[in-house]
């Protein structure tokens, strides 16, 4: 074989192999997954409290798919429904989240918002999902309809946690809430959540749309019992048996997606952390519908007692 011919060669297993990669990323953008977690947060003797976290869902109206997904999940019939934001991708989309979101709106639920509620997504180097977070934030792009959100759920009787503290009561339980407006936009304002949580309430759930280390450690400082984030897209583009390789904050990698603990390495037993969930959410930038190793996901938490 010429070495004309030997490189023609290469230059097409390595077409193939991209068009393979590419056409996978392509179709595990699209292979939605429910995970389940058991969460032992709860004080001894309380009935179970099933929890539906959703997270960047990044609706368009064409996402016929994800809408019909998304509407199977009332028949897991939650107790709770936590949304950590980015609903939206495009500014006809707050009907088709409602809409998807079906008899969900009317069970107890709170929410926040996320940077892609408030701004249009816009065409970017897809390398960015490989590598750590620039410092760049786009908010230049055309405004969306968040408000339009916020009345429809809010109207529904989901409690909005933007920068504020609320209570709800779930199965007889009473679970205090705090909640920031995006970190990543640099929305949040701790000031205003800050303090000792409801030392009353049986639950302290915090809530926020990126897991931002101080707005972790702040809730963790205040004695709240777990927190629930999304905004990764569990690492998005990950490296089968390593894992994210970025989380577009400054999470650690490790903990792009799942349960675990904050601060990482506390356990359990440990009075001074709490639980963490990240979600990988539902959906990406309608420019960039691709993820590798790392399935869209929503999650069904149940909390249990202590032991």
């Amino acid at each position: 074989m010429t070495a004309l011919g030997l490189i023609r060669r290469l230059c097409l297993a390595g077409s193939l192999a991209g068009g393979a990669l590419t056409a996978y990323a392509l179709a595990e953008a699209r292979a939605y997954t429910l995970r389940r977690a058991t969460v032992p947060v709860l004080p001894p003797g309380s009935p179970d409290i099933r929890v539906l976290h959703l997270s960047d869902i990044h609706m368009t109206p064409r996402q016929t798919r994800k809408q019909e997904w998304l509407r199977g999940l009332a028949g897991l019939d939650p107790d709770l429904v936590v949304n950590t934001g980015d609903n939206l991708a495009h500014h006809a989309s707050v009907p088709v989240v409602i809409e998807a979101l079906g008899p969900l709106v009317d069970r107890p639920g709170v929410f926040v918002f996320g940077s892609n509620d408030y701004f249009s997504p816009t065409l970017r180097n897809p390398l960015r999902y490989v590598l750590p977070d620039d410092g760049t934030r786009h908010t230049t792009s055309a405004q969306l309809p968040w408000r339009d959100l916020r009345r429809e759920l809010t109207g529904h009787g989901w409690v909005e946690l933007t920068n504020t503290r609320a209570t709800l009561e779930v199965r007889g339980l009473r679970i205090a809430f705090a909640g920031v407006d995006d970190p990543h936009l640099g929305y949040d304002r701790l000031d205003e959540v800050a303090g000792p949580a409801d030392p009353d309430a049986d639950l302290r759930l915090g809530v926020a749309h990126a897991p931002y280390l101080r707005v972790l450690d702040r809730f963790v400082e205040d004695g709240y019992d777990a927190i629930l984030a999304g905004h990764t897209h569990g690492g998005q583009v990950c490296v089968p048996g390593i894992g994210a390789l970025t989380t577009n904050c400054d999470l650690e990698p490790e903990r792009a997606r799942g349960l675990h603990r904050h601060p990482a390495a506390s356990g359990p037993g440990d009075p001074e952390s709490a639980w963490l969930h990240v979600s990988a959410g539902l959906g990406t930038s309608p420019y960039a519908r691709i993820r590798v190793a790392c399935r869209p996901e929503a999650t069904l938490l149940t909390l249990v007692a202590r032991s």
